[in-house]
C-alpha cells in the first residue's frame, strides 16, 4: 500500500506528501550542500526513533492503565563521512511529569526499545538512549 509521495522542489529540496495530506518540507544540511532550512531525510530517520519510541510507551501505557501525560525528547545525530551515513544517534527522554515508580519506567523503557524504528536500526546505527 503506498503511504507517501515525495516530489523534487529543486534545490536539493523534497516535499513529502502523506496518503492523509500531511506535509513534510525536507532540505540538505549545511555540511551537505544545502540550506539546512529544513529537516534533511537523516534528521527525519533519527528524529523518527524519538517519536516511535514515545508512541510505543504511550500505546503500552494505554494497554496497562497507565498515566501518560509528559515526554519530550531531544536528539542528536551524529554522521561518518565514509561512507556518509548515520553513524551514532543519542536521544535524552524527559518522562519526569509522569511521577512514575522506577519499576513503571523501567518497564516502559523497556516497551519503548520494541519500536519498529529501534528493531530496523539496531546493528546498524549505535543508538544512546538517556533518560529523566
Amino acid at each position: 500500500m503506498e503511504i507517501s509521495t515525495v516530489n523534487y522542489l529543486g534545490n536539493l529540496s523534497t516535499e513529502c506528501t502523506h496518503k492523509s495530506g500531511s506535509k513534510i518540507i525536507t532540505d540538505a544540511p549545511i555540511d551537505n550542500f544545502g540550506k539546512g532550512a529544513a529537516f534533511s531525510p537523516t534528521d527525519l530517520m533519527a528524529t523518527s526513533l524519538a517519536s516511535c519510541f514515545i508512541t510505543i510507551v504511550g500505546i503500552y501505557c494505554q494497554q496497562h492503565n497507565i498515566p501518560f501525560e509528559h515526554c519530550s525528547a531531544k536528539v542528536e545525530k551524529i554522521m561518518s563521512s565514509a561512507p556518509r551515513k548515520i553513524a551514532r544517534i543519542n536521544i535524552r527522554f524527559d518522562f519526569s511529569g509522569n511521577n512514575w515508580d522506577d519499576i513503571t519506567l523501567k518497564k516502559a523503557i523497556a516497551a519503548g526499545k520494541t519500536c519498529p524504528v529501534h528493531l530496523t536500526l539496531e546493528g546498524n546505527v549505535e543508538i544512546e538512549y538517556i533518560f529523566s
